[in-house]
């Protein structure tokens, strides 16, 4: 059976304090991914956006999507704070990760662990920095495994000072209303998730 991190995390958002708001670093994917994302936490949360995506490729997509994400956030206008970290790219991590998995099908362990590389460095930098959470955008995607991704999840925040954010925010229309989101502020939506794998096979 599969487990509601949607109503998992309704519930860890019903028991927050509105007057003492945490603090999460979120990984994001892509602007168009954030959008509902953000616009969901931001009564909830100071949110710090993580661009961490060392999968995509090439650079110039990149740094194009990075745009994007930027774009967004200096447009959006949040209930509370709203800022931006980026990561040097580092495209060779991903190699060296999917080594020996370049011919599983997409959707399958490559990509899982390719969840868990950029979850293990959003907790890193979290864990540095005094984070109150962790979490990512990635289950806004109906593309992406949210089972798999809660699961790596709380898997890496145990025994850690930080609480991981479980979610499935493609619920509750999540997913339509980024779509949505990305129409109003005029965003670059890709046709690929970011690596050369799912670029083929597109």
């Amino acid at each position: 059976m599969k487990t509601n991190y949607n109503l998992i995390m309704n519930e860890i958002l019903k028991s927050i304090d509105l007057e003492n708001v945490p603090s999460i670093l979120l990984h994001s994917c892509c602007g168009p991914c954030s959008t509902e994302v953000i616009s969901r936490l931001t009564k909830y949360f100071n949110i710090t956006v993580l661009y961490y995506n060392p999968n995509i490729e090439p650079e110039e997509e990149y740094i194009k999507r990075k745009n994007e994400q930027i774009k967004f956030i200096k447009a959006f206008k949040p209930i509370n704070s709203l800022e931006f970290m980026d990561c040097d790219y580092d495209n060779d991590a991903f190699f060296k990760m999917s080594k020996g998995y370049e011919n599983e099908p997409e959707g399958s362990i490559r990509c899982h662990l390719c969840y868990k590389l950029r979850l293990q460095k959003t907790l890193d930098i979290a864990l540095a920095n005094d984070f109150d959470y962790f979490g990512t955008t990635l289950t806004v995607s109906p593309y992406k495994n949210a089972q798999v991704l809660n699961q790596i999840g709380e898997a890496l925040s145990k025994d850690k000072n930080i609480k991981f954010l479980y979610s499935d925010f493609k619920k509750e229309d999540g997913y339509k209303k980024s779509i949505e989101y990305s129409k109003e502020y005029d965003l670059y939506r890709q046709e690929y998730c970011g690596c050369h794998f799912s670029q083929n096979n597109n």
